[in-house]
């Protein structure tokens, strides 16, 4: 016999990339799961928040968040982060960042609920920083 959802919500994700799967008053939670845009060389981009930090943290697997120095006109600087398990990682509203997960990382995320395009940034990574993730995953997983 289940619990009347008015109590207890329930839900989980099994697919790949992002899914928002509880947004309350003003915050989101959501799931995070390998895909091929997550793909080292197939990162392009980094994205900012504006209004708001996000918090990542990796449930299972493994995961790397990069972090980007700089502003919309070009990142200067990649920081490779290799996230730990249980470990809640901030990244500070208006600050660049990406992730490359391997097939089994599944990473949870808290977010404002009103996270949206509208209020957060892409910028376009150089063919030099592009290089660069997937050097940096390389040598961080030992490929």
């Amino acid at each position: 016999m289940s619990i009347n959802e008015e109590l207890l919500e329930i839900k989980t994700y099994t697919g790949a990339g992002y899914m928002p799967l509880i947004d309350y008053d003003t915050w989101r939670v959501a799931l995070m799961r390998w895909c091929d845009d997550y793909l080292p060389h197939n990162i392009t981009t980094m994205a900012c928040h504006d209004e708001t930090d996000e918090v990542f943290v990796l449930l299972h697997g493994r995961c790397i968040l990069f972090i980007g120095e700089g502003q919309a006109d070009g990142i200067t600087k990649i920081h490779a982060q290799e996230m730990k398990p249980s470990y809640l990682y901030n990244v500070k509203r208006g600050v660049w960042h990406s992730h490359t997960f391997d097939e089994d990382a599944l990473v949870l995320i808290v977010e404002n609920r009103d996270t949206t395009d509208r209020n957060s940034r892409l910028v376009d990574l150089s063919d030099n920083k592009r290089r660069q993730i997937v050097e940096l995953t390389d040598t961080m997983w030992g490929r």
